[in-house]
C-alpha cells in the first residue's frame, strides 16, 4: 500500500519520549516504529527531545521527522511549530489540528459547530455546583482534564461527592476540567489514515472504563475489530472521516466515539498522534484493512508532503 521510496526519505528522526506524563508510552510506541522503519531500509534514528535540544534535529541533518510523542509538547502543536520553523517535514497533523485536538473542549466546540454529535458536557471550576451538574448530566458521569491523553486524570463518578474529588484530581493536570455525560452502550475508536477510515474497533475493558491500566497494562481488555457491522460500520467510518476533516487533520489520526442504547453515535475525542504499541488500536484497525504494522509505519511516513 505504501509505495514509499525509502531512499528518498533521507535521514529520519523517530521523535519519541519527551517530558509529558505519557513519556513511557511514547517510548514504547517509538521503539516499535523505529524497528519497523529500520527493517524496511529507512535511515531512521531515535530522537528524544528530553535528552537533546530540538535544534539538534537540524544540526544532525535530519530530513524528516516521524512524530510519535504523546501528550503535552508533542501532540499539542508545540513541536509541530518548531519543526516548521526549522523546515523539517513531519508526520501527522499540523499546528492547528494538533493544538485544537489536544484540547477536548475546543474540539467539542468545533465538532458541535459543524453539526456533529457529541455528549452533553459542562465546564467545571472550584466554585461549580456539583449537585446541579449531576442533575443536569445524570449519574454516572465522567470528569476529565480538557488537555491530556491516555485517560490520565479521568474519573467515572457515581455520586456528587465523587465529582468534587474527581475535579480536584483532574485540576492537577489541567486548569480546564470537563464533566461529561456517560454514554455506556459501547466505546469505539476508528483509525483514519490520510483521510480514509480503515475500520472501527469496539473496546470492552474489564475495568470500570477504558482507563490507563486497561489501555496499556492489563491483558483482559477485549477488542472487536471491526467494532460494528454493515450500515452501522459504514456510518461510523463516515462520521469519523467528517470529524477528521472538520479538525483539519492530516496524515493520520484516531477518532474515539461512543454509542448509546438506541445506536446513536457521539464523538468523544481525537488522537492526533495515536499509540503504536502492541496494545494500540491504530495498528489493530490497519490489520483489519489488510495493512501490516511495517506497511502502516511506512505509509504514515509517506504521507509527509
Amino acid at each position: 500500500m505504501s509505495g514509499v521510496d525509502v531512499k528518498a526519505m533521507g535521514k529520519v528522526a523517530v521523535v519519541m519520549g519527551g517530558a509529558s506524563s505519557e513519556r513511557e508510552i511514547s517510548l514504547l510506541s517509538g521503539a516499535g516504529v523505529l524497528e519497523a522503519l529500520v527493517r524496511q531500509g529507512v535511515d531512521a534514528h531515535r530522537f528524544d527531545p528530553a535528552e537533546k535540544p530540538l535544534s539538534a534535529l537540524h544540526d544532525e541533518g535530519f530530513e524528516r521527522a516521524f512524530l510519535i510523542l504523546h501528550g503535552g509538547y508533542g501532540e499539542d502543536g508545540t513541536i509541530q511549530g518548531a519543526l516548521e520553523f526549522m523546515s523539517i517535514p513531519y508526520t501527522g497533523c499540523g499546528v492547528m489540528a494538533s493544538a485544537i485536538g489536544m484540547d477536548k473542549w475546543r474540539t467539542k466546540l468545533m465538532w458541535q459547530a459543524a453539526g456533529l454529535p457529541i455528549p452533553d458536557y459542562v465546564l467545571l471550576d472550584a466554585n461549580s455546583d456539583f449537585a446541579a451538574v449531576a442533575k443536569q448530566l445524570d449519574l454516572p458521569l465522567y470528569v476529565k482534564p480538557a488537555n491530556g491523553g491516555s485517560s490520565v486524570g479521568v474519573t467515572r463518578c457515581s455520586s456528587v461527592a465523587q465529582i468534587a474529588q474527581a475535579y480536584a484530581l483532574a485540576a492537577q493536570y489541567d486548569a480546564l476540567v470537563l464533566a461529561e455525560r456517560a454514554i455506556s452502550a459501547g466505546e469505539y475508536s476508528c483509525a483514519v489514515l490520510d483521510g480514509k477510515a480503515l475500520a472501527t474497533v469496539k473496546i470492552e475493558p474489564a475495568t470500570e472504563f477504558y482507563d490507563f491500566e486497561a489501555k496499556y497494562i492489563r491483558d483482559d481488555t477485549v477488542y472487536h475489530c471491526p467494532g460494528l457491522l454493515g450500515e452501522q460500520e459504514q456510518k461510523a467510518r463516515d462520521l469519523c472521516e467528517q470529524a477528521y476533516r472538520v479538525l483539519g487533520a492530516s496524515g493520520w489520526a484516531r477518532i474515539d466515539f461512543l454509542m448509546n442504547e438506541q445506536g446513536d453515535m457521539f464523538l468523544l475525542e481525537p488522537n492526533t498522534a495515536p499509540g503504536m504499541t502492541t496494545h494500540s488500536l491504530f495498528p489493530m484497525c490497519a490489520r483489519e484493512a489488510g495493512i501490516s504494522y511495517d506497511a502502516l509505519v511506512l505509509t504514515i511516513l509517506g504521507t509527509i508532503s
